[in-house]
């Protein structure tokens, strides 16, 4: 994921959360919002809940890995802001894949 596709700065990321725009499930909480660029970007959380930094480490690596195959499900000019929940603790690659997979391409919105 090249850096002009992240978003990284903590007003960024208030402002996306802000505006309530989500879709939820057992292992994530996405939110969004449009943006002017040409490109949708896209923001990973990992509490400290779910363990110590070498592990959130692994689950961001994980998440920016299927982010990237699952690019072309996410529409343009929008920003996303991927919270990872403490049930998705225990999942591996492929189960991740599936839950964030699934919630983007039914795209359920809640308010």
């Amino acid at each position: 994921m090249k850096k002009q596709f992240v978003v990284k700065h903590q007003y960024d990321f208030d402002r996306i959360i802000k505006r309530k725009h989500r879709l939820i499930n057992d292992i994530f909480i996405v939110y969004y919002d449009d943006n002017n660029e040409a490109y949708a970007r896209y923001g990973i959380s990992v509490g400290k809940k779910l363990g110590n930094a070498v592990y959130r480490n692994k689950k961001k690596r994980q998440l920016r890995a299927i982010i990237d195959n699952l690019e072309k499900d996410y529409i343009k000019k929008k920003d996303y802001i991927i919270i990872l929940r403490e049930k998705g603790k225990y999942l591996d690659y492929n189960g991740l894949n599936q839950k964030l997979q699934s919630l983007l391409i039914n795209r359920k919105e809640k308010k």
